[in-house]
């Protein structure tokens, strides 16, 4: 009888022990998910593609100058560190199969797009950059005469606060359509990773637009803009005090 109270007793003593090493197993799991989903972006789906809203459909959208006023001022930080994997590794694909770069081509081309599969293969399309009505009749011709252009160049976000963001926010600015648009090829190497006091796009009817979209990601993401940055945005911005800011909110 006094042996098995002994048994009993040193069995139960046991049986928390288990239980831990079980709880700790468990979260260690658990914490080998969430570096693997830090690591890994790509796993992470990009936001709706971005529609230009209407300027006569202003709905709650703030002004954008009311955004650009909430903008942190200071100075550039280094460039150290930089590099374009740093946000992304690549187009993600989209639930339907096609990459972003796809989608973003399919957007600004709009009802004049020709698909074949995931491709605009040919269509019209007013450069924004530029201005200029563009007509094309090749898959060819598109992937020459475009690219896709990040409106807040990664190297100038990485330089105003986003090497102190985690690696998923990251892939976020790189990767949300409202920073992106089709562009001409020549015009975005022009641009190169300026901001808007070294570069504005030379279609002065597109500038309000670029600007707003400009303040709207760096408030989003909480970017900060240098106090000359500031400035050429303020300046184009008197031209069109009502311009909306873009997908997000005071």
């Amino acid at each position: 009888m006094e042996g098995n109270q002994t048994f009993e007793k040193v069995s139960r003593s046991r049986r928390p022990k288990f239980r831990w090493r079980r709880i700790l197993a468990l979260l260690a799991l658990l914490g080998g998910i969430v570096f693997w989903l830090i690591e890994n972006p790509a796993s992470y789906e990009p936001e709706t593609v971005y529609e230009a809203p209407s300027q006569t459909d202003s709905g709650d959208a703030p002004l954008a100058t009311a955004i650009l006023a909430q903008l942190e001022v200071k100075g550039r930080a280094p460039k150290t560190g930089y590099e374009r994997t740093q946000f992304y590794d690549g187009w993600p694909n989209m639930e339907d199969g096609c990459s972003l770069r796809q989608k973003i081509l399919r957007r600004d081309f709009g009802d004049s797009a020709r698909l074949d599969g995931c491709n605009v293969v040919s269509g019209e399309y007013t450069e924004p950059y530029t201005g200029e009505h563009l007509i094309f009749t090749a898959r060819e011709q598109i992937s020459k005469g475009l690219q896709i252009d990040h409106i807040v160049a990664l190297s100038d976000a990485w330089q105003k606060g986003a090497q102190n963001l985690e690696q998923a926010i990251r892939y976020q600015i790189a990767t949300d359509p409202l920073n992106l648009v089709a562009v001409d090829s020549s015009a975005n190497q022009k641009k190169s990773d300026g901001d808007a006091a070294t570069w504005l796009p030379s279609n002065k009817a597109f500038r309000c637009e670029y600007v707003a979209r400009q303040v709207s990601v760096k408030y989003k993401y909480h970017l900060w803009v240098t106090e000359a940055e500031r400035d050429a945005i303020d300046k184009v911005l008197q031209n069109c005090p009502n311009q909306l800011a873009v997908g997000v909110s005071l």
